[in-house]
């Protein structure tokens, strides 16, 4: 499982923008976006980089460490 620090997620659309896009790289993930912390917790059996850059191209700066 992996953490997601997410920068620009300021509403409840962006966070499911970022879903969006979690599932975009990885259709089978399982995904929490907490808009409050500004973090998603994501269970993936893809690189973690992949993930991100899904994230990024959506239009948020991200960062991630293995929980």
């Amino acid at each position: 499982m992996y953490e997601f620090n997410i920068q620009n997620m300021t509403c409840g659309h962006c966070a499911g923008a970022v879903e969006k896009a979690i599932k975009s790289a990885d259709p089978a993930a399982q995904a929490q976006v907490d808009l409050t912390s500004r973090t998603a917790k994501v269970q993936t059996g893809i690189d973690p980089v992949t993930v991100a850059a899904a994230i990024e191209k959506a239009g948020y700066p991200n960062t991630f460490k293995t929980l």
